[in-house]
């Protein structure tokens, strides 16, 4: 009897080991299907790796920033060669539409800004008044009624040599141009109507170089916008004098398309035409294909936050949708165990 007792708990252990592998090989089959479901999403050469056809990794999706063309009849540049003085500050201006230049030396900065967001009737009247900007300036300069011309250089100059601007951080600006349309009488309401251009001039206080400092279109619908120049890849600013026919302004659904943009490839792939333009950094350096890979640009670094398309993108190939297969009947209840799995352990699927 003590025999039998023997061979029945060595059959008992026998068999509890064998439970035991059979346990150990389902756990570790469980965790490996685990491991195969919730893989990573692996970058190859560009392409997406994955294990298991279900699992994709969404990147945050970038807003897309909505344009408008807006048509710009000026342009106004200072010359790299002029003395950029206060006594000769050469500029380079060109104007498809009749026009009048005003200019105004010594400028308060918030009296400017406050005046360009009045509507375009008020500045109409004052400019048919000859009151621009009137008690809010410390000399008036250069007064021109010109018709539409090319490239022309205009000299401009202080009439009085006493220009008090104060010590940094000044309260008025050196110099601000006025470029104001003639033909304002049946204007559409997304018209420009005038071009202002607030320009540093170098003196012995403040010696930053002479430059443009901003620029600013005026709409006849009252709108206001702040003209920025775009950085291509090459390094080279894009401004709106590449082309002064075309800007792109926010509160609209058009995209503008530059010459010079479109002869240049994407800095990434080198293959498809660069297309759009990244914000806040204003590289215009990458096509849309590389775009949905990228969350940095690849030329200064800086996060992108949102972007806008500079040309059409209709190089892109139309993507076709690939054949739904359904999964062998084996793969689908492995896949619902693992389901089960996942949620019993308090994963997120």
């Amino acid at each position: 009897m003590m025999v039998g007792m023997t061979a029945m708990l060595v059959s008992v252990a026998e068999l509890s080991n064998i439970f035991s592998v059979l346990a150990v090989l389902i756990c570790f089959c469980a965790m490996v299907l685990f491991i195969m479901r919730n893989m990573m999403v692996f970058r190859l050469h560009g392409d997406d790796l994955m294990f298991g056809s279900s699992v994709h990794q969404v990147q945050p999706q970038i807003p897309q920033m909505k344009m408008m063309k807006v048509h710009i009849p000026f342009t106004f540049k200072l010359q790299e060669t002029s003395k950029s003085s206060y006594s000769d500050l050469q500029c380079l201006i060109s104007s498809q539409v009749p026009y009048t230049l005003q200019a105004f030396w010594g400028v308060s900065i918030r009296e400017l800004h406050l005046f360009l967001w009045r509507p375009w009737s008020v500045l109409q009247s004052q400019v048919s008044q000859d009151s621009l900007l009137q008690g809010h300036y410390q000399q008036r300069g250069t007064v021109l009624n010109k018709s539409v011309h090319g490239d022309e250089v205009v000299t401009l100059f202080l009439p009085k040599p006493a220009l008090d601007l104060g010590t940094p951080p000044r309260l008025c600006y050196p110099l601000v141009v006025f470029l104001i349309r003639s033909d304002t009488h049946t204007l559409h309401p997304d018209e420009t109507v005038a071009l202002i251009s607030v320009v540093h001039i170098k003196d012995s206080v403040c010696t930053l170089p002479t430059s443009i400092l901003a620029q600013y279109l005026k709409q006849a619908n009252g709108q206001l916008s702040c003209l920025k120049q775009l950085y291509l890849a090459t390094g080279n600013p894009l401004g709106y004098e590449e082309d002064p026919s075309m800007v792109c302004s926010p509160d609209g659904s058009d995209s503008s398309v530059w010459a010079s943009a479109s002869e240049q490839l994407c800095v990434v792939c080198q293959y498809f035409p660069l297309s759009r333009a990244l914000l806040p950094c204003r590289h215009t350096c990458i096509c849309a294909s590389c775009f949905g890979k990228l969350d940095r640009c690849p030329m200064c670094r800086s996060p992108i936050r949102s972007y806008f398309c500079i040309r059409g993108e209709e190089y892109m190939p139309v993507e076709t949708s690939a054949p739904t297969t359904k999964p062998p009947p084996i793969m689908q209840w492995l896949q619902d165990l693992n389901d089960r799995l996942t949620d019993f352990l308090g994963f997120q699927r």
